[in-house]
Formats: structure tokens, C-alpha cells, sequence
């Protein structure tokens, strides 16, 4: 590389980046400051934060920090989190918002405890799809859940037959963030458990597609990617449904004798979660600058035209990409089905020739980062979150770049 450093977006606030502790030695040069992106963060979660953002967190936030989660300040900031969750998924009014510390990892245990009465079906379809169904297979005092698989790139929803016909829980992942995948939301109808809940991960979808709320009993995600903020906070959409089951399945087992297997600490109550969002606060220690973070991000969504103008956003830059790989002669979009390809999370592969590894490190030089395939998919991919928060311009410019890099690469 001919200069000193790489490339690294002004609009960022990041200093550019010493070559010598960037991980690989390329005989390439930089490419021109004008075609870069102006942010060059493209990460599938965490993701892009925007500028405004931290300034709010140093500026009008930073009053707030250190300050009790208990007291009326940072309620309020809760309150607005989840007010704006309302207007944006125009949430019924008998639905909850509830929030909780651990991230969606978990929430997936707080359902085994506390949603899933006995047995349950997942749609399986990748990493964090297949996360949920493991850890109920794991949970001692519930059967083993039936599993609707497909192989990755492809999905597959529960459904209510066979041996899902008793199941008291239906579960999928509406964006399967390991592959690009975007599912359908809507009701599993059961004849013979019509209380059955309807559960959907939402953690990479949220805050860039549209939902139909009334199809979901709990529609859950972390805010660490649309919603641009930290990890470590998980928000549930909540209907009275998932609510009742929660409060009965708790009372019975605090009467159970000694003798039940099934245990639910305190951290993993649903309705203790319940209890403290109607009062705005989690229950434990949240994370200030998450929250702070979150409140700001959704406030840019609905002055935008909330989730309507979000998921339009969202799936212009995914379009772009799309488009761009099947003109390509070295790239091509990863899932075949255009039905089933993201709006939010866009996965490309790479022809075996172009090592998706050397297209990473010359990226990376230039300022352009975390744009990696899952790692436990193993393909030669790259893998782009197009959230709310990334400009469509930028995933252009990206793409303009890769090819770039990939014309040095293989001069």
C-alpha cells in the first residue's frame, strides 16, 4: 500500500487507522477519498450508529448518566422507548412493551420458563434460529420440540400437524441474520391447541420491516441492530394471550411442591418483566446509554415517516445490492428465492477464485468494515446490514468499491 494509513469516514467521527495494526499486508492502493462511502460501517449487529446519535449521548443524554434507573429521568426515557414502539408498529392498545436485560439470548430462556407450557415447534433455518429450539430441547421440565428445517438460504415455518399438532408454542426468527433470509409473519391457527402463542425473533428484522402485530402473541428483539444502539436489552411486543399464559404458568408452579422441575429465577419471570415495564423500568440495572440510544433512534424513525419510510429505506439499499451481484461476473445474491431475500441483512457470495478474506482486508484498509459472511455458515460471502441507519447512497458507493478492490485484486 503506498500511504501511511487507511481510510476512515469523517461523517464517523474515527481516526484513520494505523496500517501497521491492520492484520494483512496486500500489495494494493487505497481507493480514491470520493469513491468511498461517506460511513463506511455496513455491520450486520452491532451496527451503524448514527452521528446524531452519540451526540445526543454526550450532549442532552450525558446528564443523565449515572444517574437511577428508579427515578423519574430515565422512566421517562423508558416511557418514550416504549411509546414510540407503539406509534411504530401501530400497536394495539391491549399489547404490552416490555423490556429486559440480557439481550434476545435471554429471552429464549424466559420463554422456556414462562411461555412454553409443554411443548413446542420451531421453523430451523440457521444459527439463531436453531438458538431458541436448542435451548428449549435443553430445558429439563419440557418436551422435546418438534423442528421444521431447512437447509440455510432457504426457510421453512412451523406448522400445526403431525407432531406439532399439540404444540403450545409456534417459533421462528423473521430474519434469519446468519443468512439473509426474511420470513413471513403470521398466525399459527391450532384445532386442537387454539391457545396456542405465536413467538417471533424480530432482533434483526425490527425497526426495518413492517409487521402485522395481531399475527404475533410476542414479537421480541434486541436493539443492537435497526434500532441502533448497544446490546445487552431485549424488548418484547406482548399480547394479553402471551401475558395470561406467563401469569398462569408462573402461579401454578409457585404452588407446585418441591418436587417440580421446572425452576423460573427471578431473572427469567416474564411477569416480573411485565410489572416493571408498566412502570417503565427494567428489573435490574439497565444500560443508560442503550436506552439513551434507542429514544434517539426511534425518534429519527417517526419524524422520518416511522417504520413505513424505515422499511422503505431498508429495502432500496438491499435492492441496490441485489441488483449489483446479478450483474456481476465474480458475485451472485446468496438466496435464490427473491421472495425470501432480506431487506435488512444482504448476503452475497463470492465466485471460490476471489477469497471473500482478501476482498475483507482491502475493504477494511479503506475504511470499510464488517461486511463478513457468519462465520458459522462458512461460505466465501460477504454479508452487508442495510438498517435504517445506513444511507442508500453508501451501499452504492459500496458497492462501487468492491469492485474496485476486486479489480486490483485480480490485475
Amino acid at each position: 500500500m503506498t500511504e501511511k494509513s487507511a481510510h476512515m469516514s469523517d461523517s464517523a467521527g474515527i481516526q484513520p487507522l494505523p496500517l501497521d495494526l491492520l492484520p494483512f499486508d496486500l500489495p494494493l492502493d487505497l481507493l480514491p477519498f470520493d469513491l468511498l462511502p461517506s460511513d463506511g460501517r455496513f455491520g450486520s449487529g452491532p451496527s451503524k450508529i448514527r452521528h446524531e446519535q452519540l451526540e445526543y449521548l454526550t450532549g442532552e443524554g450525558a446528564q443523565l448518566m449515572g444517574t437511577s434507573h428508579r427515578q423519574a429521568p430515565i422512566k421517562d426515557v423508558v416511557a418514550s422507548i416504549q411509546q414510540g414502539i407503539r406509534e411504530l408498529y401501530h400497536l394495539p392498545d391491549d399489547y404490552d412493551v416490555v423490556l429486559g436485560n440480557g439481550g434476545a439470548s435471554a429471552f429464549w430462556d424466559m420463554a422456556c420458563a414462562c411461555l412454553i407450557e409443554r411443548k413446542s415447534a420451531f421453523g430451523v433455518y440457521g444459527s439463531f434460529s436453531k438458538k431458541f429450539a436448542d435451548s428449549a430441547a435443553r430445558a429439563p421440565f419440557l418436551e422435546a420440540p418438534v423442528l421444521f428445517e431447512a437447509e440455510p438460504g432457504r426457510y421453512r415455518l412451523p406448522e400445526a400437524t403431525g407432531e406439532a399438532a399439540d404444540a403450545d408454542v409456534f417459533a421462528w426468527a423473521h430474519n434469519e441474520t446468519s443468512t439473509g433470509v426474511l420470513t413471513p409473519v403470521r398466525r399459527v391457527h391450532s384445532a386442537t391447541r387454539p391457545d396456542a402463542l405465536t413467538i417471533v425473533d424480530g432482533t434483526s428484522a425490527a425497526a426495518g420491516t413492517i409487521i402485522d402485530p395481531r399475527e404475533v402473541d410476542v414479537y421480541y428483539f434486541s436493539p443492537q441492530k435497526g434500532f441502533g444502539a448497544d446490546g445487552g436489552l431485549w424488548v418484547a411486543l406482548a399480547s394479553p394471550r402471551a401475558i395470561e399464559r406467563a401469569e398462569r404458568i408462573e402461579r401454578e408452579t409457585q404452588a407446585a411442591t418441591q418436587s417440580t422441575v421446572r425452576w423460573i429465577p427471578p431473572f427469567l419471570s416474564f411477569t416480573k418483566a411485565v410489572a416493571n415495564s408498566r412502570k417503565h423500568q427494567t428489573l435490574n440495572t439497565p444500560a443508560i446509554a442503550t436506552l439513551l440510544l434507542m429514544k434517539n433512534q426511534i425518534d429519527w424513525l417517526l419524524k422520518n415517516g416511522g417504520i413505513e419510510w424505515a422499511a422503505a429505506r431498508c429495502a432500496a439499499s438491499a435492492n441496490v445490492l441485489y441488483e449489483w451481484a446479478e450483474a456481476s461476473t465474480f458475485a451472485h445474491p446468496f438466496v435464490a428465492d427473491r421472495e425470501a431475500r432480506s431487506s435488512v441483512v444482504v448476503t452475497i457470495d463470492l465466485t471460490e477464485e476471489l477469497p471473500a478474506s482478501d476482498v475483507l482486508a482491502a475493504l477494511r484498509a479503506n475504511g470499510i468494515v464488517d461486511v463478513a459472511g457468519y462465520r458459522g455458515l462458512g461460505r466465501n460471502q460477504l454479508r452487508v446490514g442495510v438498517f435504517p441507519s445506513v444511507e442508500t447512497q453508501d451501499v452504492v458507493a459500496l458497492t462501487d468499491c468492491i469492485d474496485a478492490v476486486v479489480a486490483q485484486l485480480r490485475a
